[in-house]
């Protein structure tokens, strides 16, 4: 694509030379599309077909497109992806879970629900100060919107409702003390997948503090 911008950039304006190149770069652009889309069709697919339940954050994605990570976001196509993940799963009788963006998911604890409101975006490593517990963000945010989306699924309440109308002392019941003890499934991306029975009942449910 560089290459093909570049060679358009140097042909004169209004040239049978800059119309050909326009094409050319046209079908640059094509082919990343269309690549794009086979990898997000394909690891959708896996996705549901490997799950019964995938719960994700729901981002304002327009909003993470007017930032720095503008670029990211637009290549890796995360709102197609969830667009995929939804109709797939509602086409196989599974279930689609958004948290709400406004869920504090980086910030609490997933073993005890202690909530640090001193965490910032720069921190991708830190220990709770209540159980002592080391997290990684991405994991411990992964484990917390897993947790929620099972919540939902068995209050059948929508994103945050709850949590914000229980103010800001939000707990979440664990089971665990220590990070090796919380083995649930984690995705980079920060959305988890659950495989769930329709008879399972959630052990997990929120506590107002």
């Amino acid at each position: 694509m560089r290459i093909r911008q570049k060679a358009l950039s140097r042909k004169a304006k209004g040239s049978n030379n800059r119309r050909s190149s326009v094409k050319v770069v046209a079908k640059v652009h094509e082919k990343i599309s269309h690549t794009r889309q086979d990898f997000l069709h394909k690891l959708s697919r896996k996705l549901v077909d490997d799950n019964q339940v995938i719960v994700t954050e729901n981002l304002c994605i327009k909003g993470l497109a007017r930032t720095k990570l503008a670029l990211s976001i637009h290549d890796a196509g995360f709102g197609m992806l969830l667009n995929f993940i939804s109709y797939k799963l509602e086409r196989e009788g599974g279930k689609f879970v958004q948290v709400d963006r406004f869920f504090p998911s980086s910030k609490l604890c997933s073993c005890c629900g202690h909530k640090n409101d001193l965490l910032n975006l720069s921190i991708r490593e830190w220990i709770c100060s209540s159980c002592q517990t080391t997290h990684d963000r991405d994991e411990n945010a992964s484990r917390n919107l897993r947790a929620e989306g099972i919540r939902i699924l068995s209050t059948n309440t929508v994103g945050h409702t709850e949590i914000q109308a229980c103010g800001e002392a939000v707990r979440l019941v664990g089971t665990c003390t220590k990070k090796r003890q919380c083995g649930l499934g984690v995705s980079p991306s920060r959305a988890t997948a659950v495989r769930v029975s329709e008879k399972q009942e959630s052990p997990a449910t929120p506590l107002c503090g």
